[in-house]
């Protein structure tokens, strides 16, 4: 009887452990307004000739309040001399929603010396970034449980100048451990990541397709996403013998044939026989599965085309790396161009565009996986043995921009892109627009403005070297950043103190 009695006990206990840690995260800080914010009021009104709403882009005003959106009215209805409080005018600038990264590693605790929270959220700051969903690996240790996910907000608290929340890791140790995958989200993981490849972090091994099904099975329960890296090495391919030396490892073309597009075809055609249960009335249903940084425009997405037509659960990302950058253009020894799956030709990024513009990729992410300067291998120059991960937190707003002009992409599909689309993906029903009653997270930037990322451009990312995008001309200038109504960043100055919030999910899943 006892044994029956602590058996039922032991779930409301944990979730009991959850909902106090929960309210620790939302109430531990003592930070004043002054230290939070360059800004020293708490309700003021933005105006601009161009504010991005989900109505399209207007002429106005934006009232903030009490860290949200208030009101907004627009100019010509001709109650603009109704604005009482403080002002701030940004003239052309445009005011736009923060954007949403629901792709990012920072690498702490345990690796902070990778990135970590302070400059990864200073860098976001000043990208106009102003929530990021954390990676559950390349910290240590890898948050696969409740445990370690505590670990990870502990580590957050008082150092983030952006909101963060935290994608939990699927494993093979926990894929069919339901109490600990339900203690991982009962804690507040907004979902789950697996790899079908090696990750190439100790403590998060790869998954198979058995140990996707169950993931999937939980999280239905739950209505979260399964965000997947989609490669499976293809052991009967003859793509390339690398053993003889006959391929120069300093080549890019040589890394290019080791990962061909066909891993993420065999990956992805995989995943569309299990996702045909997230259907409606599927064993799967609520549950969704999330393909991230595509990087093959061909038989992939047309795999992922095909399951969307079919009524499957399916969303996929791609990264402005693919978008921005090909395989032709990189130089020998180049590492800081390596990431998986890896940049491929033109023609595949030509593509991705078209896939993007005509709505089969239904959002971006910057996938933003630094390291040390000695681990790319700078000096070397080794595609092979260099880590694979593009450094970018800090420029997807103007990546973006500066090569999607040619195609005519417009302010409303930024927001689109990087704004909406990511808080839905990411269950945050108060940020991703500019609409009364969200968090106040907002962006100002000149996209007309052009400038050099140099050596002698702020760069607040941990180390800047080993960006891919140094060296290049963008055009799109952030000016400031509000997240929850603070000014955390000004025109290379950031807010005295980091009073960004770890963001958790619900407690309770949705029967």
């Amino acid at each position: 009887m006892a044994s029956v009695l602590l058996w039922r006990v032991l779930p409301l206990l944990a979730l009991l452990a959850s909902f106090l840690l929960f309210f620790y995260v939302q109430n531990s800080s003592k930070l004043s307004h002054k230290e939070c914010s360059l800004l020293p009021h708490q309700s003021y009104w933005i105006t601009s000739k161009r504010i991005v709403t989900p109505q399209g882009v207007i002429s106005g005003a934006v009232e903030i309040r009490g860290g949200k959106i208030a009101s907004i009215v627009k100019e010509e209805d001709g109650r603009g001399n109704s604005k009482v409080g403080h002002i701030v005018d940004y003239g052309e600038a445009v005011v736009m929603p923060g954007l949403i990264d629901v792709h990012a590693h920072l690498d702490d605790p345990g690796r902070a010396e990778w990135e970590g929270f302070p400059s990864g959220t200073k860098a976001a700051a000043a990208g106009g970034i102003t929530t990021l969903v954390d990676m559950p690996l390349n910290n240590f240790p890898s948050t696969v449980s409740q445990e370690t996910l505590k670990l990870k907000i502990e580590a957050a608290e008082e150092r983030i100048y952006v909101d963060i929340g935290f994608w939990g890791g699927l494993v093979p140790e926990n894929a069919f451990n339901s109490s600990i995958l339900e203690g991982l989200l009962n804690a507040g993981v907004l979902g789950l990541k697996s790899f079908m490849c090696p990750s190439g972090i100790n403590d998060f091994p790869m998954t198979n397709a058995s140990h996707i099904k169950e993931g999937l099975s939980i999280l239905a329960k739950y209505r979260r996403p399964l965000l997947v890296h989609a490669e499976i090495q293809q052991e009967s391919e003859s793509h390339l013998e690398l053993k003889d030396g006959s391929h120069d490892p300093r080549s890019y073309s040589t890394y290019l044939q080791t990962r061909p597009p066909s891993w993420e075809e065999a990956a992805i055609r995989e995943l569309v026989t299990l996702t045909k249960e997230t259907r409606t009335g599927g064993l799967a249903e609520g549950a969704q599965l999330h393909i991230v940084h595509l990087s093959d425009s061909s038989s992939s997405l047309d795999l992922i085309k095909e399951a969307k037509s079919s009524g499957d659960s399916i969303t996929v990302e791609t990264c402005p790396h693919y978008l921005a950058f090909s395989a032709e253009e990189i130089q020998d020894g180049d590492t800081r161009f390596k990431c998986a799956p890896p940049i491929r030709d033109a023609a595949n990024n030509e593509k991705l565009w078209k896939a993007l513009l005509e709505g089969h990729i239904d959002m971006l992410s910057s996938d933003h996986s630094p390291t040390l300067p000695e681990l790319k291998m700078l000096d070397d120059g080794n595609f092979l043995k260099a880590w694979g991960g593009i450094s970018s937190l800090q420029f997807v707003l103007p990546v973006t921009w500066s090569y999607g002009r040619k195609y005519g992409i417009t302010l409303e599909q930024l927001a689109l892109w990087w704004s909406e689309r990511p808080a839905k993906f990411a269950g945050q029903e108060l940020k991703g627009a500019i609409a009364v009653g969200n968090h106040a997270d907002i962006v100002i930037w000149e996209p007309d403005v052009e400038f050099e990322l140099n050596d002698g451009y702020p760069v607040y990312l941990k180390h800047p070297s080993i960006s891919a995008y140094m060296g290049t001309k963008l055009s799109g200038r952030v000016l400031a950043t509000f997240v929850r109504g603070n000014l955390v960043y000004k025109e290379g100055k950031h807010a005295p103190a980091a009073c960004g919030v770890p963001i958790l999910a619900k407690l309770l899943p949705i029967d």
